[in-house]
């Protein structure tokens, strides 16, 4: 029997699973913090490491039983980091081909139905990246936010309701809820205190504020219901810079949405969806229910050589949920 490794090294953890060549799960480990960014390579590799040995511990295999790896990795932006990311995964000490993406493509190859699409990630922060049917040629946006021009994830959700706030404060826009979530939030006593307070830096924002944002729009806010609907067709936007960069317009193809921010539903999906089918009328949008780290294990077999059939797509995707308790795949 063949094993796969798929390892999902992310902002805030790390996920190995380790399947068969039929697609059942054999084992899970999880780990720390892996963005070099954020941790460091030698964090990268401790983060790995502890959820890679975990994994292994739990199969009763050894790194030699490895047929095929996958490696999501956030930060993982450009080909200049190739050599010090192979550097890390070489430690583990694997004898099998693998091959090292960027985060946003295991969500892709999990949640897509083929296997090939775009897929939209829209959590804390943002991103977008696609790929082609043959897994030859790569769409992408940077992924750095605001500092680029990109939205939206919940920062960027944030950042532009703080500026409506400031803007209805300064009477250039209509009187909002949004003003009440705020002051609510930090304990101002009034509008005036928390626009004081938060430029003076005495009250911190943070992303975790993005379903009240949500709440008030449902309510019908209208300069709430206009930020969501911003941050709806910025997504659009991202998924439509790389659908041009593959010409993907006239193709039947998969969006997978993965993410939080897709948790406020059609407020945010619906201008999604009407600006995606602008140039690509037969786009599917499909939220990702399954971890990504799926996608990772996919990714793994493909290095190896293995075709990854329906049949296997199906098994590792139930018997994952299984695993970890999750649902497997719904259409927005």
């Amino acid at each position: 029997m063949r094993y796969f490794l798929g390892a999902d090294l992310g902002g805030t953890k790390t996920h190995i699973v380790i399947a068969d060549e039929n697609g059942r799960v054999a084992s899970f480990g999880e780990g720390g913090p892996a963005n070099h960014q954020s941790v460091g390579y030698e964090g990268m590799f401790e983060s790995l490491n502890t959820a890679f040995q975990r994994a292994m511990s739990s199969a009763r295999l050894s790194a030699i039983d490895i047929a095929g790896a996958g490696f999501g990795i956030a930060g993982y932006d450009w080909p200049s980091e190739k050599p010090r990311t192979q550097a890390v995964l070489d430690r583990l000490g694997l004898d099998a081909p693998y091959l090292i993406v960027n985060d946003t493509i295991p969500s892709l190859v999990a949640g897509a139905e083929e296997g090939w699409g775009v897929a939209v990630i829209s959590g804390t922060g943002c991103n977008c990246r696609g790929w082609d049917r043959e897994h030859q040629r790569e769409g992408r946006v940077t992924g750095y936010g605001t500092r680029m021009g990109e939205g939206a994830g919940a920062s960027e959700l944030i950042f532009r309701a703080l500026q409506l706030v400031g803007r209805s404060w300064a009477k250039r826009v209509p009187l909002t809820a949004l003003s009440d979530v705020f002051i609510q939030y930090t304990g101002a006593k009034d509008l005036d205190g928390f626009i004081e307070g938060y430029t003076e830096d005495q009250y911190s924002v943070g992303p975790d504020i993005a379903p009240l944002i949500f709440d008030v729009a449902r309510q019908g806010d209208p300069v709430a219901c206009d930020l969501i609907r911003w941050a709806g067709t910025e997504l659009g936007e991202m998924a439509n810079s790389v659908i041009r960069q593959l010409s993907f317009q006239e193709l039947a193809f998969d969006v997978v949405l993965s993410g939080s921010m897709f948790r406020g539903g059609d407020l945010l999906i619906d201008p999604m969806r009407e600006t995606i089918h602008k140039i690509a009328p037969q786009a599917r949008l499909v939220r990702l229910k399954v971890s990504p780290v799926m996608g990772a294990v996919l990714i793994g077999m493909s290095a190896a050589g293995l075709e990854t059939t329906p049949v296997i797509r199906k098994t590792i995707c139930h018997s994952l949920s299984d695993w970890m308790n999750t649902p497997t795949r719904e259409n927005p």
